[in-house]
């Protein structure tokens, strides 16, 4: 089983892998790691790391994609998460391979940044990674979140918005993920 948990940038992806490897022991890699890794074995590898998302996905893809590949092939359980797991992605995988995937989409309302941008996802910008000072915009996440949802809209792919209280509504992403484990144990 490999689960991806793919995000705009704050909206609690590490947090979760972490949880779900506490809950699942299934361990997690983080598309962020392979991104400074690759950068810093060679600084001319197509990307920096304050390039776009978008431009950094298109280089990180095609290893993710292998990663997600070998993974279901040796029957080994992983969590990925990242920004650079774009829903659109989710079509180059076979059917058989799509069975043996749990894609989480996530992402916060505009309405929820408003409200959360200094007490949530400022304050918890750091919670599982050691990060340096954010300086984007509330406009920018919430102009980052849209794009999110439009991806995930015109992949047909759901995307969990959260609106309202953090810790309730990522309680229903768990939940839901905790269901879709449930049907891919039983026979």
């Amino acid at each position: 089983m490999t689960i991806l948990i793919g995000a705009p940038s704050c909206a609690g992806k590490t947090l979760m892998a972490q949880k779900l490897l506490e809950t699942y022991k299934i361990p997690y890699f983080s598309a962020d790691h392979l991104k400074m890794g690759l950068y810093r074995a060679n600084i001319g590898c197509g990307f920096t790391p304050e390039d776009d998302d978008a431009r950094i996905e298109e280089r990180l893809w095609p290893i993710l994609k292998g990663i997600i590949e070998v993974s279901i092939e040796n029957g080994q359980d992983l969590i990925i998460e990242g920004c650079y797991l774009f829903p659109q992605r989710l079509r180059e995988f076979s059917a058989e391979y799509r069975k043996q995937i749990i894609p989480v989409f996530m992402g916060f309302s505009a309405a929820y940044i408003q409200r959360n941008y200094h007490s949530g996802i400022l304050a918890h910008n750091s919670v599982m990674e050691r990060r340096g000072e954010e300086t984007r915009s509330a406009e920018w996440f919430i102009a980052a979140n849209q794009q999110w949802r439009q991806l995930c809209a015109e992949s047909n792919v759901p995307c969990f918005e959260i609106d309202g209280d953090y810790q309730s509504e990522t309680a229903k992403i768990y939940a839901w993920i905790d269901g879709k484990m449930r049907e891919r144990v039983q026979p």
